[in-house]
């Protein structure tokens, strides 16, 4: 590799498309400190922290509140395709999750206890989630085919929201 220039991190005429820090949407304070909770958000990108990306973030879970549905995270669905991840930290079995998510998928319960990707298709309804149990800390992603996250709760009186 001698003899070639590299350029560090987020430096260099493209590194306007590197994310290293936490660019995540604004929310209200009650919001954020009942996050906490459970998840640290990690990492967030959409078309306002880099024009032209679609919308991705990413969280660590770490705790299990009594919380159940998690706040702020009822029913709703996209006009566009969503894939929403959990990814257990057992470097020795990736596959297990080290808890159970609980997500709802067209009003249908699914209880995870095994690294997974969801894919929802445009209009699906999906959530409520809650996190029933967590031995060790899960990863979860959410990737939306959209430049921003936006959704339309299943109450549609509160129309589209965007994040």
């Amino acid at each position: 590799m001698e003899g070639k220039n590299y350029v560090m991190n987020d430096e260099g005429e493209y590194g306007k498309y590197v994310v290293q820090t936490l660019h995540a949407p604004a929310v209200s304070p009650e919001f954020a400190e009942i996050y906490k909770q459970w998840g640290n958000r990690l990492l967030w990108i959409d078309s306002k922290v880099v024009p032209g990306a679609f919308q991705m973030n990413m969280t660590w879970y770490h705790s299990a509140p009594d919380m159940r549905p998690l706040y702020k995270h009822d029913e709703h669905s996209h006009d566009y395709a969503e894939l929403i991840g959990f990814i257990g930290s057992n470097p020795e079995d990736p596959y297990d999750l080290g808890g159970v998510i609980e997500v709802g998928i067209n009003g249908e319960m699914h209880r995870l206890t095994k690294s997974s990707i969801i894919f929802m298709p445009p209009g699906m309804k999906h959530l409520p989630l809650s996190i029933i149990s967590l031995d060790r800390p899960i990863l979860h992603f959410s990737i939306s085919m959209n430049p921003e996250y936006t959704y339309t709760p299943t109450d549609e009186s509160e129309g589209t929201i965007t994040v």
